[in-house]
């Protein structure tokens, strides 16, 4: 037992859990084909989690989607969609169904490395077409979060907890604008993080105006510059000052160590309403056809959704063939901290497996080791 001393002196967030992290259903179906049949896979996979209205009904969506990389970059020659992207189709089929559940509109964001161009742009140079996912059941709009792209100022999100390594993020105004934050994620491995799925995901809302590399010293630069390499995964620069400062300018420099805590950070800052990870189609072995190891397509042939970012993340990591619950030094977190325990230290949701109803598919059965592919 802590001593009264020893509480008052002790760092928040090194002090053992006291209250039970919440839990809520996780839900998988298989989905072996972008196909005509993935109405019906999705419509399923919503029902297991209660269905949308309850989330997203006379409520503003801002759906974060995942374009890493730039759209030249492709594994085996395949499009980025069938290994690192999250497919069109995935995207189009949640933008109809959140407006047939009464979603007044929806805003697709993503951050485009060191680049101003409107997100449809991005989009066309991957060969897909803006114009269909626009009219996916209602009104959407596209937007690129990596700067201010017409706003006035950044919107503060402070980490409730204090934070593991910075106490506040500076980011889009859409983030405090929107009633609903969706993160629809790629189910892949991670060079840096072990694994990236829903919470991974929010790590490219952060602007390269104040966490780029060419980021303004002072202020925000007006445009994003290089990506977070120097500020985020080394530590070899601060922020912009206008944004709040890392907490523990001496922790350590590894990205291992770093990475984790960010994403943590983030998602306790901005916490996601609805994760949604495709892995009907993905890769192994890394994050991106830039990863330098034993890179291969995969066919999971699943799609997970939840209401609570770390239980989803904890059951498609399961799903992975990786145990949720590994420390550093087990897989698939050899060389990195565990986000989704470092998230569930914040109180955002809980990795036990015995806590989580999974609805659909089980994990057992929807199994696809990562590993042995």
């Amino acid at each position: 037992m802590l001593s009264r001393r020893a509480l008052l002196t002790t760092p928040l967030l090194t002090l053992p859990l006291i209250a039970a992290s919440p839990a809520a259903p996780v839900a998988i179906q298989r989905a072996r084909t972008y196909g005509p049949s993935l109405e019906n896979v999705m419509r399923r996979l919503f029902d297991g989690i209660g269905g949308l209205e309850n989330i997203v009904k006379n409520k503003s969506v801002v759906m974060k989607i995942n374009l890493t990389g730039i759209p030249g970059q492709h594994l085996s020659h395949a499009p980025a969609e069938l290994s690192h992207w999250t497919h069109p189709r995935v995207i189009g089929m949640a933008s109809y169904l959140i407006h047939r559940a009464g979603a007044r509109r929806i805003t697709i964001v993503e951050s485009p490395w060191s680049s101003t161009e409107p997100l449809e742009t991005y989009m066309l140079a991957a060969n897909w077409d803006p114009t269909v996912l626009r009219n996916a059941g209602g009104p959407i709009s596209f937007l690129n979060t990596n700067y201010l792209a017409g706003a006035k100022h950044y919107a503060r999100f402070q980490v409730p907890t204090g934070g593991h390594l910075f106490p506040a993020f500076d980011l889009h105004p859409i983030f405090r604008d929107s009633d609903v934050l969706v993160s629809l994620a790629k189910l892949k491995e991670h060079a840096t993080t072990g694994i990236t799925l829903s919470m991974k995901n929010i790590f490219g809302i952060t602007p390269c105006t104040i966490y780029g590399d060419g980021a303004g010293e002072k202020e925000p630069s007006l445009a994003p510059s290089g990506d977070r390499g120097a500020v985020f995964h080394s530590g070899k620069r601060a922020p912009s000052k206008s944004a709040p400062q890392e907490l523990h300018p001496n922790s350590p420099r590894q990205d291992g160590y770093r990475i984790p805590r960010i994403v943590a950070d983030l998602n306790a800052a901005r916490p996601i309403d609805l994760a949604i990870i495709d892995g009907v189609e993905s890769m192994a072995g890394g994050e991106g056809p830039w990863i330098k190891s034993r890179l291969r397509r995969c066919s999971p042939g699943v799609i997970i959704a939840g209401s609570n970012a770390v239980c989803t993340d904890a059951v498609a990591a399961a799903v992975m063939g990786f145990d949720p619950m590994a420390g550093r030094g087990t897989a698939p977190f050899e060389t990195c901290d565990n986000t989704v325990e470092l998230a569930e230290q914040h109180g955002i949701g809980t990795r036990d497996l015995n806590r989580i109803e999974v609805a659909g598919f089980s994990i057992s059965d929807a199994l696809y080791s990562f590993r042995k592919v």
